[in-house]
């Protein structure tokens, strides 16, 4: 294995660990905590530490160090985790995420950057009453006597560091500590190794330690203390067992059957395996051909009578049983959780909130929800250009919250959950809300719409989203340039997902992300038009009907559109909207599907036909092709024949059907 790859695979894990290090901050901030937070966070700063240490990040290693010190004191409970050493903790671990960023990045951050968070963490170890926990005195390098023990069994650790043990982050009594912890422990340090004065090196390690741990533990428990100095000691781990009575009280001895000297712990079996994306992205590929392959035998085998073949049938739907539970297998290969993106999201927060003098809470639920790592990847800047409008237009000042009634500190909240087959994704603030008046007053002002404009207020909230568009009266480095929501858009649409807003002036804002799954395989529905054939996503489908003659109203100039249960829902023939030749014009005669966009409400979809429901490949009509309003991506049916899939939202924005989207509701209740 290359060092590339080593230092790769190391950038990677540090990440996973930074995020394992705030989520047990945040616990610990708000009163969740456990029994295994502090410990938890403490493993998560050791092991960036040590692999800091292995590559010689020494500025990394030596932030790291100090902090592991603190945690040590705190979960010893020599120091008491008040809210002041939490936040001071808060921005170390900040500033070791810094480091670590430039390091992968091979730059150097500027000198002095963590010099007086080291000094600030140092004084809290240093403080009065911090004393370090008791621990037996060094003592001649002999074998110490046997720890008497009630009952069970414990185990008997010979320690002997290398010299550059040192040099490579790694500290002994951290690690004695851990044992403490444990259990019972007798510790005797061996001092044969020690030179002389003149010969010492301040950087090497000279002593060795014996030490009786007299707890029933498994070995494997003590075997995750010496976990990453394994390379750097020689290391036997021997189990304690009944020896002698005296005193009707049993002694133990270490036994009989000794590991060598120098010995690795037995590895435990592994829980998880890091493999490559391309590799899981060449599966997927894989299974996405098996997918069209499948469609194409189930095509041909509709063609031949079930007396030729009995057992064909049979053996298709067993076919693609097993190749579904395949792709949903792979496809939880690909996923991962949204907590990879919403663990940056509270650093941002705390650092703008500052920068604006706002008091500012973030809630976070739902980041163990998973999603298409692509989608993962994606989620980043726009939930950044949310967060940043939230707090820099969304939230007042404390004294303006509390001239209005409100609690000084503002609240964001940020949600995922899984709802059929799309990710949901809400970003919630208890602020002014939307002001619509400046809103249509700034966007007439610059020609977005015009001066005689009347908009409903789902209208004037959708001009958030028009390019350039800012409410801001002032440049800064935070808004104001009117760059921002209108890229967020765009990126979720990329996505193949959509975006809404709804607002109460006074009270707050609700942005909703609705995501797809999966970016590879999904379910839909194949319609026909004309000679043409299209996919529907079953997730946007409502209901499919034909409507009666009665039920379809004709509005001059806005279109058609269809009664339903008291409601009026926009019709859009597709084959107006593609160009399509010889398809059903008369809506009685066809089929109507109904189908749910963000920001248009309900839309029917005119079709000759329903032809059936299917699991179809997406494949990227952007990478393959280009750019076109209304289609989301393109598959291959069973027959062979290209099938393009149907954006849903971006439908109601085509030109043919802007007018039936947006008025035709509103004209045919006037028309009744």
């Amino acid at each position: 294995m290359g060092f590339d790859h080593l230092r790769a695979t190391y950038f990677e894990e540090s990440g996973e660990l930074l995020e394992s290090a705030y989520a047990q901050l945040s616990a610990l901030a708000e009163d969740r905590a456990d029994g295994d937070t502090m410990h938890a966070l403490f493993r998560a700063i050791h092991s960036i530490k040590g692999g800091g240490g292995a590559f010689g990040f020494t500025r990394l290693v030596g932030l790291a160090h100090v902090m592991e010190t603190l945690l040590d004191r705190l979960r010893d409970g020599a120091l008491e985790g008040t809210p002041e050493r939490m936040a001071l903790l808060l921005k170390a671990t900040d500033a070791l995420a810094d480091l670590l960023a430039a390091e992968q990045r091979d730059e150097a951050m500027p000198a002095g950057f963590e010099d007086g968070l080291i000094a600030a963490l140092a004084a809290v170890v240093e403080a009065p009453g911090a004393a370090a926990p008791t621990m037996a005195a060094p003592a001649a390098p002999a074998a110490p006597a046997a720890a008497a023990v009630p009952e069970g069994t414990g185990w008997r650790i010979e320690f002997r560091p290398h010299a550059a043990l040192f040099r490579h982050a790694n500290e002994p009594l951290l690690l004695i500590r851990a044992l403490r912890a444990l259990g019972p422990l007798t510790v005797s340090a061996a001092l044969d190794r020690l030179p002389g004065l003149e010969a010492l090196e301040p950087e090497d390690a000279y002593l060795a330690w014996t030490l009786v741990l007299a707890a029933p533990l498994p070995r494997a428990a003590v075997e995750e203390i010496f976990e990453f100095v394994v390379d750097d000691c020689d290391l036997s781990i021997d189990p304690l067992v009944p020896a002698v009575v005296q005193d009707d009280a049993p002694v133990m001895a270490a036994a009989a059957v000794a590991a060598p000297a120098g010995a690795r712990p037995e590895p435990t079996a592994a829980q998880s395996v890091r493999v490559d994306v391309a590799k899981v992205d060449r599966l997927v590929n894989l299974v996405g051909e098996l997918v069209i392959n499948q469609a194409m035998l189930l095509q041909l085998g509709s063609t031949v009578p079930p007396e030729v073949c009995p057992g064909l049938v049979a053996g298709l739907e067993t076919l693609s049983q097993h190749l579904r539970e395949l792709q949903e297998g792979v496809m939880a290969i690909r996923t991962q959780p949204v907590k990879s993106v919403f663990s940056r999201m509270p650093r941002l927060v705390r650092e703008l909130a500052a920068q604006l003098g706002k008091d500012v809470r973030l809630v976070v639920t739902g980041e163990a929800t998973e999603i298409d790592k692509t989608v993962v990847e994606q989620l980043a800047d726009p939930l950044t250009h949310l967060l940043r409008n939230a707090l820099d237009h969304g939230l007042e000042t404390p004294e303006a919250r509390e001239a209005a009634g409100k609690p000084r500190q503002g609240t964001v909240h940020l949600s995922a959950e899984q709802r059929g087959g799309r990710i949901l994704i809400e970003l919630s603030d208890d602020g002014r809300g939307i002001d619509r008046a400046r809103v249509l007053a700034r966007a007439k002002e610059r020609g977005i719409v015009a001066p005689d404009a009347v908009l409903s207020d789902g209208e004037i909230d959708e001009l958030i989203f028009m390019p350039g568009f800012s409410t801001a009266a002032a440049v800064s480095s935070v808004s104001g340039r009117g760059v921002g929501m209108d890229v967020v858009r765009r990126n979720i649409q990329s996505l193949g997902g959509r975006i809404a807003v709804e607002s109460r002036f006074g009270e707050g804002s609700r942005f909703v992300l609705s995501l797809p799954l999966t970016l590879a395989v999904m379910d839909g529905l194949v319609v026909s038009v004309g000679r043409e054939a299209y996919i529907l996503p079953i997730a946007a489908i409502v209901e499919s009907l034909r409507p009666r003659p009665q039920d379809i109203d004709e509005v001059v100039g806005r279109g058609q559109v269809l009664s339903i249960r008291g409601a009026y829902i926009p019709l859009l023939p597709l084959h107006r909207a593609f160009g399509v030749a010889d398809a059903v014009l008369d809506p009685s005669r066809g089929i109507v599907v109904i189908v749910e966009t963000d920001n248009a409400g309900r839309v029917g979809l005119l079709v000759d036909d329903l032809v059936g429901q299917q699991q179809v490949v997406v494949k990227s009509m952007e990478a393959n092709y280009g750019t076109i309003a209304g289609i989301g991506g393109a598959t291959i049916l069973g027959n062979g024949r290209v099938a393009l899939i149907l954006d849903v939202a971006g439908l109601a924005t085509l030109p043919q059907a802007g007018a039936s989207a947006r008025h035709a509701t509103a004209a045919a209740v006037a028309l009744h």
